[in-house]
């Protein structure tokens, strides 16, 4: 039983760690302390700034669907990009020596502040 878990837990490692290197190996336009640095940078200016992500979307929302949208549906999805930013900030940052495009778009908070955040 022991062993089979072993082997589970080996295979599932592998099964996230290995198409993750294999993205970073197709990305040859920089070297790559250069992407592993920008990815930790980029990982730990959106885990500090994912609260921002709040505001940002509830002012996206009422300037596109009018004030009581933006004050209720703005308000609920703000708080799942603020978590979503966070999140996945602090997975980039962990994961920054598998250099691969960082997880949040756009890229960090301050960028195209007018665009709604989307993750992939």
């Amino acid at each position: 039983m022991r062993n089979s878990l072993v082997w589970i837990a080996l295979f599932t490692f592998l099964s996230i760690v290995l198409p993750q290197t294999v993205l970073a190996q197709q990305q040859t336009t920089q070297n790559y302390s250069a992407m592993a640095s920008e990815k930790l940078v980029n990982g730990i200016a959106n885990t500090a700034t994912g609260f921002v992500e709040l505001p940002k979307t509830m002012i996206i929302t009422t300037q596109r669907e009018g004030v009581a949208y933006g004050l209720t549906v703005g308000l609920v999805t703000g708080l799942m990009h603020t978590i979503g930013r966070t999140l996945f900030g602090a997975l980039d940052a962990v994961t920054f020596l598998i250099p691969t495009e960082p997880t949040v778009r756009p890229h960090y908070i301050w960028q195209d502040f007018d665009q709604e955040t989307t993750y992939g």
